[in-house]
Parts: structure tokens; C-alpha cells; sequence
């Protein structure tokens, strides 16, 4: 039993005695040679909502319904606003465009939408011209880090302005943060 035990512990010793890369790298990931960099706006950039003439869908998410319209949100841009009295041939209207929108929502007369940080409060009273009554500054939590895990990613800086983004690069070296 002794000898068994003894055995165990030294094979336990050698085994943590392997040679290991010169690079360190995080649980089960190796550094591949990529990693995701944040993509900066301005401030100014980021509360601008604006809206314009009707754009394709893309990367559609959530869709709510207000009388006989529909709002569909492309993700990270903005929303569609289509006219869908005639189920059979649905009429795109507009675009509102958000910066970092991905979640919305309807009641009443007010459509609810994520700016990044901050909730804004649109009055869909009348659907075909959708205006923008209130931004909530800092309403949500934000996150500074890709959505993603198991990666590597440059950490944010707050003094190159607001994260609207991560893009996939390649990169000479190991960065710091990981996800």
C-alpha cells in the first residue's frame, strides 16, 4: 500500500515537471495569433438617433407589434419600422438608428430601446414618424469586453472613447485580458 502510494506521488512530481511553451496562457487556450479589438465612438456618435429611409434586414432579433405595425431590431443598429397592414406584403417604412441596440421594447404608445448604457424612450404614437422624447444617461450596465468566451481581446480604454464593437484581428502578441 506504501509502495503504491509512493508511486503515485512521484509520478504526480514528474508529471507537473514537463516542459512548458515559454508563453503563458489562460485555462485551456493557447494563444492563437488572434484576438478581438475593441472599436471606439465618441460620446457624441453614440447618443445620435436618427431616422432615415428603410434599409434591408440583416441581422434581425426581437420583433414587437403595435397596432398594425411591426419594430424589428437589427442587432447593434437601430430599428425597422414596417407598416404590415397587409400581412401578405409588409412595407419597411424607416430605419431608427442605435448605436448598441439590441434589446426593445413596446407599451402603449412608447417603444423602449438600449443605447449601449442608456435607455431611450420613443414615442411610437405615430409610427411613421417615431421621435425620440427621452434618453435615461447610464440606465444599464455595460460590459467593456466581448460577448464571447474562451478569447483573448485587448482590455477597453475608457479614454479612447465608448466601446460600440469588437472586431476579430490578428496580433503580434498575447494581449492581457481574457474572457
Amino acid at each position: 500500500m506504501r509502495s503504491t502510494l509512493l508511486a503515485a506521488g512521484i509520478a504526480l512530481l514528474m508529471s507537473s515537471c514537463y516542459n512548458r511553451e515559454s508563453e503563458p496562457f489562460v485555462g485551456n487556450v493557447k494563444f492563437d495569433g488572434t484576438g478581438y479589438r475593441p472599436v471606439y465612438k465618441n460620446a457624441e456618435d453614440v447618443a445620435k438617433v436618427e431616422v432615415s429611409a428603410a434599409q434591408a434586414l440583416k441581422e434581425p432579433g426581437k420583433i414587437y407589434t403595435f397596432g398594425r405595425y411591426l419594430f424589428i431590431n437589427e442587432l447593434g443598429k437601430g430599428i425597422h419600422v414596417i407598416d404590415n397592414a397587409d400581412s401578405t406584403k409588409p412595407e419597411n417604412l424607416s430605419f431608427i438608428s442605435i448605436t448598441g441596440n439590441y434589446d426593445i421594447a413596446v407599451k402603449d404608445n412608447w417603444l423602449y430601446a438600449d443605447n449601449l448604457s442608456n435607455l431611450l424612450v420613443i414615442d411610437i404614437s405615430d409610427p411613421k414618424a417615431p421621435r425620440l422624447t427621452k434618453t435615461i444617461a447610464n440606465a444599464l450596465p455595460v460590459q467593456n469586453y466581448p460577448p464571447m468566451t474562451g478569447i483573448y481581446f485587448e482590455c477597453a480604454d475608457p479614454k479612447k472613447g465608448v466601446v460600440v464593437d469588437w472586431e476579430k484581428v490578428s496580433m503580434d502578441k498575447q494581449p492581457k485580458c481574457y474572457r
